[in-house]
Order: structure tokens, then sequence, then C-alpha cells
């Protein structure tokens, strides 16, 4: 009978798989055996090269006095002029916290009602009933901004609308919902819940279906009902998903949506409907100024990613989940 030397503290087993060699030649090894991966990277990584990172070169335009005969490059260099004229802009601060209130009330909104619609799906037993409730409320995900809007407007219709309408029925005067600036923010957050909550609830339920149902059982076990089964097993295992998500809609939180807040704006609303989007698109296209649009742009860009990194680094310290590691 031989003795089997035991491994030396440090030296490769024998069963053990190889570390792929780090630098140039390990890269070219990797290439060479993984080339079929290497070939589904290119054609995502063509497209965001031309149509997401060679556009970028352009914000150069927030630091010139554009010319169109000179051209992007050709324009004289103004430094921090277009910004100092925004932040000097009487405008400023209503831009901001308009658009800052209208996303966080969105946000705040919106985040809690898809996870609650996610899980009462979830806990519904009878098919025909949970796919009609999901086809209700996934279907206006499909439906264009504009329809959105005009049927907004139409519901909400001082004299024609069924709101006003069934308050008339009740003896209470006719209000111009889209005419006092007090209802836009409560308009647009609510017919965009209304419009996005079945989609994010998908999501949602995609993460619920991916939850142990052992976990479950064993809960039974222990004497569980329903909502405690929720709280300790559902909500725990979606979390990622939904630190996730949250996350990404703080990042954008500054960067609401251009077209219905448009769409939704009147002369009478202006005082809170008024935000960068609309801003950027007013002074950019109509008033022909696309340096100080840029430049905006571009100081509504650098905010969303500060709150980006912000939120992602209080969400990994809190929960442990967040968007990179």
């Amino acid at each position: 009978m031989t003795l089997q030397r035991p491994p030396q503290v440090g030296a490769p087993s024998r069963g053990r798989r190889r570390q792929p060699r780090p630098g140039l030649r390990g890269l070219k090894k990797s290439l060479r055996h993984h080339w079929q991966l290497y070939l589904l990277i290119v054609v995502p990584l063509v497209y965001f090269v031309v149509f997401k990172y060679i556009p970028m070169s352009n914000a150069v335009l927030a630091f010139k006095n554009y010319n169109v005969v000179a051209g992007i490059w050709g324009s004289e260099w103004v430094g921090w002029k277009n910004f100092e004229m925004f932040f000097q802009n009487p405008v400023f601060w209503t831009l901001v916290n308009n658009t800052f209130l209208l996303s966080f009330y969105t946000v705040l909104a919106s985040f809690p009602i898809a996870i609650i619609l996610a899980l009462a799906l979830n806990e519904v037993r009878q098919g025909l009933f949970k796919r009609t409730v999901q086809m209700v409320t996934y279907a206006p995900y499909f439906i264009s901004t504009v329809v959105v809007v005009s049927m907004t407007i139409l519901v909400l219709a001082p004299r024609l609308g069924i709101v006003n309408r069934g308050l008339g029925f009740f003896g209470i005067d006719a209000i111009d919902f889209l005419g006092d600036p007090s209802y836009f923010r409560h308009i647009y957050v609510w017919s965009e819940i209304w419009q996005t909550a079945g989609y994010s609830a998908v999501i949602y339920l995609a993460a619920l279906s991916a939850i142990d149902p052992a976990l479950h059982e064993a809960a039974k076990m222990d004497g569980a009902g329903r909502l405690r089964r929720i709280l300790h097993v559902d909500l725990p295992g979606i979390m990622p998903t939904a630190m996730v998500i949250l996350v990404l809609g703080v990042g954008n939180i500054m960067a609401i949506g251009f077209e219905k807040a448009f769409l939704l704006q009147n002369p009478l609303n202006l005082s809170q409907s008024e935000i960068i989007a609309t801003y950027v698109y007013k002074t950019g296209l109509l008033n022909a100024d696309f340096s100080l649009a840029t430049a905006v742009g571009l100081f509504n860009s650098v905010i969303n990613l500060l709150l980006l990194l912000f939120v992602n680094a209080v969400a990994k310290r809190l929960t442990g989940n967040g968007l990179w590691s």
C-alpha cells in the first residue's frame, strides 16, 4: 500500500480548473477559445459607440457660442457663460423645483403601487380573474402618450368631461382641472401610474416566480398565514429587483419625460408644468439657442448621474443590493 503525498500549500490541485493567465496572452487565449461570445458583444458595442458615445462629443456645444456657418467645432469658446446665464435666469429655481417635485412624486407614488399589485396578483388563484386583471392593467402601457393625454383632457373637460358630470350629479360646480396649476402634478402622476403600473408589476411577478416554493411550505408548517408569508418570504425575495428599479427611478428623477408634460401644459398651469425638459425644447428648437439648451441639458444629466451614484451607494449600504458591485 502506497501513501499519497498530500498536496503542498500553494500548489495547484489536479481537480482544480486552471485559471486563465492574465495579460495580453491570456486575452488572446480567451478570444481564441470563446470567440463566439465575444462576437455577440460586437453588435451592441458598436451600437452604443455610434449612437450613444459619439453623439456625446456634441455636448461641447454647451461651452461655445454656436454659429451655424462655423459649425460645432468651429464656433467660439465661451467657457461657462451659458451655465451662468441659466443659473442667473429668474425661472431657474422654478424649473428645478417643478422638475424635482414632479419626478419625486411620480417615483414615490408609482414604486409601492406596482409592488402591491404584483403581490396581490401573485396571491390570486382564480386563473381567469388573474389574467383579466393583468390584461386590464398591462394594456394602457401600449397606448401612445398622445392618446393618453387626449383621453385625460376629455375626461377632465369642464363642461363635457365625465368627472365634472359626476361632480355635477352631487351639486358640485365644475372644476377646470387643467386650468388650475394645483391639480397639474396629481393629473400627471396618477395618469402615469394608470399607464405604467401593470407593466412594472410584470417585472415583480417574474421576480416572485423565482422564489423557492420550499420557503412557502416551510412558512406554512410554522403556521404563517398569507400576510406573514408575503412579509417574510415574498418581500425579501423581490427586494433586489425592487432596489434596482428604485435606484434607476431616482437616478432619472431630473430626467422626467418631456412629451406628456408638454402636451398637458397650457398658459394657465405653466407655473407648475414648466420643467427643465420643456424649457430645453423651447430654448433650443423654438428660440434656436442651441448652446444654452445644451448647457441646460448637460446640467440636468450631471445632476442625474450624481443622484444615481448617491442612491446606489445608499441602497448598497442599507440592503446590500445595487446596480453594480
